[in-house]
């Protein structure tokens, strides 16, 4: 009898719980980038659809940034440029089709999905990433451009190839272009970084070549080969993006999202021991080592949408690869959650198991964080409520980047705490600039019990990221805690901690 109880036992423990230990104090972690990549190419994540109103729009943004930050997601990758178009207010570019359901027609009543992201994720403690797609100029043949749209202002920019119409990387005109394109939003807008995914030059259809042979001949200077001149090409674009960034706004941070391939092994012994057929290097003219090795970026999110063990391309060789080439810049997954829950020819990703073990990689690999690959899925899946059980249970601070800066802001001052029967607030003041000029942005507040001994970087001590000076929470009123309050700069650079501990109550 006792054993059958032990197996019915074993059984519903089988059946009802999770197949990862959810509650494990190791995997959580007290600086992560977590994002999420939010596509607005067709429609795809946002707007819900094209034409939607300004009201159902602005509800839309709130509803997923709340959703997000419930589930401790900590970064949004806004899609602003998804085919030489804007969802901004552009003098470059005309409006998305689609926000309005037409190129060129802004919304109405006016508002400025990139303006109101940004100060509905800063709300909420969230970084907005600005994601472009440097060279889409049309996505499909049946797009309606406008008259102001580049195809129109410069056809001879535009080479056709593959069904879409792509900006000639080639051509120096376009470079500039196209820079100029992401500085003016840098200095316009309050972003936090600058994002590209993995199209450069254009993915190979079929046997057909990209045809570019008569910008060569014009352009090749001294390159005798010609995927050389089309890296290079890149490499100029990528750099001078970075120096402008730099130049205009050194908090920003860039980043970029190849294919999560580089070379395989068998081309070169820097490669992955992959087998894909259109690395990055070799097809899209991403020389991703390069721009590590330079500096030119602070993260790279390469997209390994493949799953543990893949025959071709396995994940775990993926993250230990960009593990150890990671150039003393940040690493952060680019995830394919959505396989997660969509029917998929690899098996493995029907095990609900997958997504989390390949998290559990990137931490035992040591990566910075992670981006989701998309938003409507994330949202209406068991994916995110999964994520944040197992891994985002406490809310997370940034990695540092001290390339870019390592000076921290003093310490929050005037810190004073006042308690009633049954609550507790905590009051400061923002400190003199640091040596470096700045002051915080943002302050952390932890907490812990009475004469516990405190490990700040602990994540579970930490209750809340703040923008205002002020704090308050309930608490029993026999219950005797201590706190400690720190400041953050743009880059969180953490101060040193300021104690306070709860004593006699007062009235507030």
């Amino acid at each position: 009898m006792d054993k059958l109880l032990q197996l019915v036992a074993l059984f519903w423990l089988s059946s009802h719980c999770t197949p990862y230990d959810s509650l494990n104090e190791k995997n959580y972690l007290k600086r992560e980038f977590r994002a999420v990549w939010v596509v607005t190419l067709d429609n795809k994540d946002f707007p819900s659809r094209a034409g939607l109103s300004t009201k159902k729009q602005k509800e839309e943004i709130i509803q997923m940034l709340d959703f997000y930050q419930q589930r401790g997601i900590n970064a949004i990758i806004f899609q602003v440029r998804p085919a030489s178009d804007a969802f901004y207010s552009s003098s470059y570019e005309p409006w998305s089709e689609w926000v309005t359901g037409k190129q060129g027609n802004a919304p109405q009543p006016f508002y400025d999905p990139l303006a109101f992201m940004i100060e509905e994720c800063h709300k909420r403690n969230m970084e907005l990433h600005a994601w472009f797609n440097p060279y889409r100029a049309v996505y499909t043949r049946n797009s309606d451009v406008c008259e102001r749209h580049i195809t129109n202002l410069k056809p001879h920019w535009v080479v056709h190839y593959g069904g879409g119409q792509h900006l000639d990387p080639g051509l120096p005109d376009v470079r500039f272009y196209i820079q100029s394109i992401v500085l003016d939003v840098v200095k316009r807008y309050d972003i936090d970084g600058v994002h590209f995914d993995d199209y450069f030059y254009p993915y190979k259809v079929g046997k057909d070549d990209f045809p570019d042979d008569q910008t060569f001949a014009l352009h090749k200077g001294n390159f005798t080969n010609k995927q050389d001149w089309r890296r290079e090409n890149i490499n100029l674009f990528v750099k001078g993006v970075s120096e402008g960034i730099a130049k205009l706004k050194p908090h920003v941070k860039f980043g970029i999202s190849p294919l999560g391939v580089w070379r395989n092994l068998k081309d070169d012994k820097r490669g992955s021991a992959t087998n894909v057929g259109q690395p990055s290097y070799d097809y899209l003219g991403a020389d991703v080592l390069k721009w590590l090795e330079k500096g030119w970026v602070d993260y790279i999110a390469p997209q390994m949408y493949w799953s543990i063990g893949h025959e071709r391309a396995d994940y775990k060789v993926l993250v230990e690869w960009w593990a150890k080439n990671n150039y003393k810049r940040h690493i952060y997954a680019g995830l394919a959650s959505y396989k997660a829950v969509m029917k998929e020819s690899d098996s493995r990703w029907q095990n609900r198991a997958e997504l989390m073990n390949q998290m559990r990689l990137n931490r035992q690999y040591n990566l910075e964080g992670a981006i989701f690959f998309r938003s409507k899925p994330l949202m209406r899946s068991w994916v995110s409520d999964s994520l944040h059980r197992t891994f985002f249970r406490y809310p997370a601070l940034m990695p540092t980047m001290p390339w870019k800066d390592s000076i921290a802001p003093l310490p929050p001052d005037k810190a004073k705490l006042v308690r009633s029967r049954r609550r507790v607030r905590l009051t400061w003041t923002t400190p003199l600039p640091a040596l470096d000029g700045q002051t915080p942005v943002l302050y952390a507040v932890y907490r812990a019990k009475a004469g516990e001994s405190i490990d700040l970087n602990k994540p579970k001590y930490l209750v809340s990221l703040q923008r205002t000076t002020e704090w308050t929470e309930k608490i029993g009123e026999k219950e005797q805690v201590q706190y400690f309050i720190t400041a953050l700069d743009r880059l969180h650079n953490e101060s040193i901690p300021v104690e306070l501990k709860s004593s006699s109550a007062e009235d507030f």
